[in-house]
């Protein structure tokens, strides 16, 4: 007789009551966990935006503060004056307007000249196949590991000597300054540039030579337009560095009719027993705006220049 098999009953995932008590469990659950995902993300935004905001509004607050000191200024905007800015504008030992131009005259001169500078010695890397290529993009690299501040002796020697020679260029100068900036900057610049040109195809650069265009033709009517975001990226990093750098400005500027807002300001604080750091503040509050207002005409390149070419 043939064995008699009893049906068996296989339980169907679609209609397994267990599996759908198992979703209805982990449907609230994963809700939860995307309410905490969020509110923690809004936590870590608000303190970032706490911590970044804190100092600004300290040191406007400072600035306000009619009392001459730093201590009234823990009650922020406890009291509001504006003596502070009249007394930046004022006082005759201190021309704040002088130094005021002077920060943008260099820090705008420097930031087009390392663009273009930077701009030519990238093209030359990205675009052309010559000996010694590559040794040049690591000493730009190794040039770049040591601060600028362990060559305050030899720049200040340098100049001396160029000075002898064309004092236009010398100590006391702001157009030796302007070239010591130029030099300092090309390093990080160009290898930051060199990455973005070379993701802009070469195929555009085969084509414009075909139609009888040279290098210099493809340089300025093709690479830089494709190029404007990493050009107005770099332009704002070197007038930031350049506008807030001291220890190289006051090497080379003696004179205080052409001195920059970084050392022109530090007068006001180098005296402990005279020291104004309300005027101080007034003063780096009006420093930061060309900062600021570089910053929003060049917001919509930033975070393409910054980004593109970076893993290539």
């Amino acid at each position: 007789m043939a064995a008699v098999t009893e049906p068996t009953t296989r339980s169907n995932p679609a209609v397994d009551p267990r599996g759908q008590d198992r979703r209805r469990a982990s449907g609230p659950s994963q809700r939860r966990r995307g309410v905490l995902a969020l509110a923690g993300t809004y936590a870590v935004a608000i303190v970032a935006s706490a911590i970044a905001v804190f100092p600004i509004l300290y040191i406007v607050s400072a600035s306000l503060n009619p009392n001459g000191s730093l201590v009234g200024a823990n009650a922020m905007f406890s009291s509001i004056d504006i003596a502070n800015y009249v007394t930046l504008f004022t006082t005759p030992a201190q021309p704040y307007l002088a130094w005021f131009g002077n920060t943008l005259m260099i820090g705008l001169s420097a930031a087009a000249g390392t663009v273009f500078l930077g701009a030519l010695a990238a093209y030359a890397f990205s675009r052309m196949r010559f000996s010694g290529r590559r040794f040049g993009l690591t000493a730009i690299l190794v040039v770049q590991l040591f601060p600028q501040l362990l060559g305050v002796v030899a720049i200040f020697l340098m100049v001396t000597a160029i000075g002898d020679i064309f004092p236009a260029l010398g100590l006391d100068s702001q157009m030796g300054l302007i070239l010591v900036y130029l030099g300092g900057a090309l390093g990080v610049n160009t290898y930051l540039m060199y990455g973005f040109f070379n993701t802009v195809p070469s195929s555009i650069d085969e084509a414009a030579k075909l139609d009888g265009a040279g290098h210099a033709r493809i340089f300025f009517t093709i690479i830089l337009r494709l190029s404007a975001p990493i050009l107005a990226v770099v332009g704002l990093l070197s007038f930031i560095g350049t506008a807030s750098e001291f220890v190289v400005a006051s090497v080379v500027l003696a004179d205080p009719a052409k001195q920059t807002l970084a050392v022109g300001l530090f007068q006001f604080v180098s005296q402990e027993t005279s020291a104004n750091w309300p005027v101080f503040a007034a003063g780096a509050v009006l420093a930061a705006l060309p900062v600021v207002v570089l910053f929003f005409l060049l917001q919509k390149y930033i975070v393409g220049g910054l980004t593109t070419g970076a893993v290539k």
